[in-house]
């Protein structure tokens, strides 16, 4: 049986951003010079001056420390967008970032990418990329109340991705209730032993209108769908 929990967000303590250490290995890009000025996912102007970069999942302001391991060189970034959408990859780089790690003429390279979770390391970090350079600053913790209730639903809905880490869950769910007003259900299934956790935006009668609300979708999350409850 298929269990359904509605998440209804509100500023609380219930959950801590992003703590745990993220590590992965894949394959980079950076932005065009097209983006230079556009506004980023978090709402922030796209500057390829400043060490920024984009995640498929990862909260928005995560520090991250980026190798290329074709030069070994490293470079700090910030997360404050969405991306890459290309298969394969798993982050975009500001250009400033692309210049630091030696990949300008390749257009890629190979990474490995771990997030920063030493509070005196992100002191450091934070004051590198534009951010004050005050004493007491830390990473920004991210607080959020639930009311989680069982579903028993009909219709149809469209489903972002699927995770198994509930940190990336929450904090995305919680954008996107924010973004498109609607309701967010979190669809709980056991793979080989292990939790994944679906995310789904709306509950529609019909699926002309989930198709026109993946339309929307779709421009900021290319890989969603329309799934029937």
């Amino acid at each position: 049986m298929r269990i359904i929990l509605g998440l209804l967000f509100c500023m609380g303590s219930f959950f801590n951003g992003f703590t745990q250490t993220f590590k992965q290995a894949g394959i980079a890009s950076f932005y065009a010079d097209k983006f230079e000025g556009r506004t980023t996912a978090n709402g922030e102007k796209y500057k390829h001056a400043k060490l920024t970069a984009a995640h498929r999942t990862l909260p928005f302001g995560t520090v991250l420390k980026v190798k290329n391991l074709d030069n070994g060189k490293e470079v700090t970034v910030r997360v404050n967008d969405r991306g890459p959408f290309v298969k394969g990859r798993i982050i975009d780089l500001s250009k400033s970032a692309a210049k630091e790690l030696d990949f300008i003429n390749e257009g890629i390279t190979s990474v490995e990418i771990v997030s920063v979770s030493n509070s005196e390391e992100n002191k450091e970090t934070y004051s590198s990329l534009d951010r004050p350079a005050d004493e007491n600053v830390s990473l920004p913790e991210n607080y959020y109340s639930l009311s989680v209730n069982e579903e028993n639903l009909s219709g149809y809905g469209v489903q972002i991705g699927s995770y198994r880490e509930m940190v990336n869950l929450v904090q995305l769910a919680s954008e996107l209730q924010k973004a498109y007003n609607d309701r967010i259900f979190i669809q709980v299934s056991l793979i080989q032993e292990v939790k994944h956790y679906k995310i789904i935006v709306g509950n529609l009668k019909n699926r002309q209108k989930a198709d026109k609300l993946n339309d929307e979708l779709r421009k900021n999350y290319p890989g969603s769908f329309v799934i029937k409850f």
